[in-house]
C-alpha cells in the first residue's frame, strides 16, 4: 500500500475539504509521532478544546503545525503540544488560526488521536 502524499503548507490552503498531512518532530508525542500521516478535515463541526488540529501561528504564517486546542483567545486559538518538553506551540508563537481538524491517523498505525494524556489535561492556563 502506498500512502497518500502529504501536502506542503502552501498546498494545504487548497479548497479541498479533506487533505493529508505528515507529522514532523516530537511535539505531539505520545499521541502522534514523527512520520505519522494524518487525514485532516477543513470545515465540519466547530473546533473545541481538546481537538487535534492543523494550524498556522499568526506570528509564523509559513509554518504549518499539528497541535491540540487548549482555548479560544484573541479571535484565534491557543494551541499546545502533548509533549511538555517541546514548547514550539502557543507558548512560543502566540495565537494560531486553525486550517482543519485531524480526523484520523492513516499511516503507519491507523487510529484516531485521543484525548491528551491525563496529567497534562489539567494544566493551568498560561
Amino acid at each position: 500500500m502506498i500512502p497518500l502524499r502529504p501536502y506542503s503548507a502552501e498546498e494545504a490552503h487548497l479548497r479541498w475539504p479533506l487533505f493529508p498531512v505528515l507529522v514532523y518532530g516530537p511535539s505531539m508525542a505520545p499521541t502522534l509521532r514523527h512520520g505519522d500521516m494524518l487525514l485532516v478535515r477543513r470545515g465540519g463541526r466547530p473546533v473545541r478544546p481538546g481537538d487535534v488540529v492543523v494550524a498556522s501561528f499568526r506570528s509564523r504564517p509559513e509554518l504549518l503545525v499539528v497541535k491540540r486546542v487548549q482555548r479560544a483567545q484573541g479571535g484565534g486559538w491557543w494551541l499546545i503540544g502533548d509533549n511538555d518538553l517541546v514548547t514550539d506551540d502557543s507558548r512560543a508563537y502566540g495565537v494560531a488560526d486553525v486550517l482543519g481538524r485531524v480526523l484520523c491517523r492513516y499511516w503507519p498505525h491507523p487510529g484516531r488521536p485521543g484525548r491528551r494524556p491525563s496529567a497534562a489535561t489539567s494544566e493551568a492556563d498560561e
